[in-house]
């Protein structure tokens, strides 16, 4: 990936087209992050209009979103749901036609899904629109529970803040483990979160104070070679297995085994690139227990096998020097 299109119209929303541009235009070299050649476009360029009242100079046309190796939808007013531009769904149907990327934060699924390309897939958007876009499109799988879903090489991200984590992981896909977790620690963002986790966490605050579940949590990660339950993890918090269960769950957006089973993908994902490790070590490393069952979660998880990967994203001969 090195060309990427972000395509804005009036009414845009700036978080959501801030986190785009903080994730793919900004110059990282200097942190050994590759540069993408990133623009900014509309479908009439000049003056676009936010929806907080500022407006921004677009001086780019589409034309380069017809080539653009990732195109990014940023949200779309509402007022606009039903009389969407058709030069979006002309460009949202070839890209996805030659194989792009295509990513859409928020609202912009909306104009994925007028174009037909989410048709028979899974997507999601903000909770807020989910029964909208269910009732506008019946022939979308929504999953309005999570952060973002891939389709193939279409990601659409819930609202705001979830589209920083559909990015990182795209940029996982793109970059590895390793370059991505440098670009999250210049965001000051966690890695961590997949597409599984909940949009609406139930207590995005913990209000636990000292040997809350994040000292727990610390501890599993820095343990993940071990055979991890919650009837072990619980006991550590001092609660009942039942109440660390719904704790975690309510303070992580995910049960313990499903955060877990990603840590241990992520700790597989960085030893690949900084190691030459043989599969058997690391899977026993990260708890995996076989290469066989590495394998599995790893294809399942990142749609390639842990060779590929490595062959990919191994960076470890710089690492060793």
């Amino acid at each position: 990936m090195k060309t990427v299109a972000c395509i804005i119209q009036d009414g845009f929303a700036p978080f959501e087209f801030g986190v785009a541009c903080e994730a793919f235009g900004l110059d990282r070299s200097d942190d050994g992050v590759p540069n993408f050649d990133f623009r900014i476009v509309a479908p009439h360029p000049g003056v676009v209009e936010s929806k907080m009242g500022f407006s921004v100079n677009v001086e780019h046309d589409l034309s380069f979103a017809a080539e653009a190796d990732l195109v990014v939808f940023c949200p779309l007013p509402r007022a606009y749901w039903d009389r969407i531009d058709p030069l979006l769904l002309d460009v949202a149907r070839d890209a996805v036609a030659r194989g792009a990327w295509v990513m859409s934060v928020c609202s912009g699924s909306f104009i994925l899904a007028a174009a037909g390309v989410l048709d028979g897939r899974r997507a999601t958007t903000h909770w807020m629109y989910s029964d909208v876009m269910a009732q506008m499109y019946p022939q979308i799988d929504i999953d309005a529970d999570v952060l973002f879903v891939q389709d193939d090489k279409i990601i659409t991200s819930a609202g705001t803040a979830a589209g920083i984590d559909a990015c990182l992981h795209l940029l996982r896909q793109e970059l590895g483990a390793e370059i991505t977790n440098r670009i999250a620690r210049r965001m000051v963002v966690p890695p961590q979160r997949d597409g599984g986790q909940a949009q609406f966490i139930d207590r995005p605050i913990p209000v636990v104070p000292s040997g809350s579940l994040a000292t727990v949590a610390d501890w599993a990660v820095a343990h993940l070679r071990d055979d991890l339950g919650v009837d072990q993890l619980a006991a550590r918090a001092l609660m009942s297995p039942r109440t660390f269960a719904r704790r975690f769950k309510a303070e992580y957006g995910a049960t313990p085994a499903a955060w877990l089973a990603r840590q241990r993908i992520i700790h597989a994902q960085r030893l690949l690139e900084r190691t030459d490790m043989a599969l058997e070590q690391i899977a026993d490393e990260c708890g995996f227990g076989s290469a066989a069952v590495l394998r599995q979660n790893f294809g399942r998880v990142l749609g390639l096998t842990p060779t590929a990967y490595r062959a990919r994203f191994s960076c470890a001969e710089e690492s060793a020097a």
